[in-house]
Parts: C-alpha cells; sequence; structure tokens
C-alpha cells in the first residue's frame, strides 16, 4: 500500500458526504452544459455538412446523366439523319440511272429502227407543237428556226408592249 513506507497500516476508508460550495457546483454544471452543447452543435455541424455533400453529390450526378443522355440523344439524331439523307441520296441515284438507262435504251431502239434524220425532225415538230398548245405566252424555239422564233417573239412582245418598240427602234 501507498501507506506502508511510513509504518501506517489503513484498514478502511470512509468517504463522508462531499459538497462543494454553491459557487463550484454551479460552475462545474455550466462547464458540463457547454460541453454537452458544444457536442450537440458539432453532431449537428456535421449531420448538415454531410446532407449538404449528398445533396451536392446527388446534383452532380443528375446533371452528368442528363448531358450524357442529351449527348446520346444527339448523337443518336445525327446518325439517323445520316441514314435518312444516304437513303434519299441512294434513292435520287438509283432514280438517275433509272433514266439514264432509258435515254439508252431508247437510243438504241432508235438505231435499230433506224430512225433517219426526216423521222426525228417530224418528231420535234410533234412536241413543239405540244408546247405551244401551252398557256404560256413566250416560246423559246432550240433548233435551225430559232432565228425565226426570235424574231416572232420580239414582234409579239413589240405589239404587246409600247416601251419596247420604242428601246427597239433605237
Amino acid at each position: 500500500m501507498a501507506t506502508d513506507p511510513w509504518g501506517i497500516k489503513v484498514n478502511r476508508v470512509e468517504v463522508k458526504n462531499i459538497l462543494p460550495p454553491r459557487d463550484i457546483r454551479d460552475a462545474m454544471e455550466r462547464q458540463m452544459r457547454a460541453e454537452r452543447e458544444k457536442r450537440e452543435k458539432i453532431l449537428l455541424a456535421e449531420g448538415e455538412k454531410q446532407s449538404a455533400i449528398l445533396v451536392s453529390e446527388g446534383k452532380k450526378a443528375s446533371m452528368i446523366l442528363d448531358a450524357d443522355g442529351l449527348k446520346q440523344s444527339t448523337i443518336l439524331k445525327a446518325q439517323g439523319d445520316a441514314e435518312s439523307l444516304r437513303q434519299m441520296k441512294t434513292a435520287e441515284a438509283e432514280g438517275i440511272k433509272m433514266i439514264r438507262e432509258a435515254e439508252a435504251k431508247g437510243l438504241e431502239d432508235l438505231k435499230r429502227a433506224q430512225a433517219d434524220q426526216p423521222v426525228l425532225t417530224l418528231r420535234y415538230y410533234e412536241a413543239l407543237s405540244k408546247i405551244a398548245s401551252g398557256e404560256s405566252t413566250k416560246i423559246i424555239i432550240p433548233s435551225q428556226l430559232e432565228n425565226i422564233a426570235n424574231i416572232a417573239t420580239t414582234v409579239a412582245e413589240v405589239i404587246k408592249d409600247p416601251k419596247k418598240k420604242e428601246e427597239n427602234k433605237k
């Protein structure tokens, strides 16, 4: 024991009611209350911090997913537009090819039929008569008759518009 070197032997210790003075007890209570309030505020602050972090991470994840979705949507739309354009151009090319093949077949048929210049000229005049029977007021004829057609068109326009009549005189 702690008292043995002094030659004292302690058999029993009793603690009597020890009450510190009132002001010390008040101080101790205030200190305990302050410690509890401090721990409470720290725990509340930690909780709010964790809550704010989790909310922020949730918003971040949401924005990332929204952006990724928009990116995927844009990519898929562009791919769809590209495929649509590719199919339209392929159809256009096939149409042009069919027209060229029909023209080539028509020329081959003409060669086989041995159509000569008078037959072709007759067909040309038939086509011109169909054009002339339309509702248009001006007809331009791209052939050897072009000069006559130009003169006829000019005369017709001069008769209709007196200003052009004066311009032609100049």
